[in-house]
């Protein structure tokens, strides 16, 4: 009787984790592009400092 119970407890928790895992890698897929990572401060692009140096136009 013990092992049934058991075999039932470790399809379930299989189960269980199964479908967690494929909701947080569904969720992952949907919000990859919800937000710019660069931009941590919720700003836009008005904080960043640019890479490249502007042109000597003098």
């Amino acid at each position: 009787m013990f092992f049934i119970g058991l075999a039932i407890f470790i399809v379930y928790v299989y189960f269980l984790l199964r479908i967690i895992s494929r909701q947080h890698r569904i969720q992952r897929k949907e919000h990859a592009n919800a937000y710019d990572q660069v931009d941590l401060d919720g700003m836009g692009n008005q904080g960043r400092i640019p890479d490249k140096k502007p042109k000597n136009r003098a």
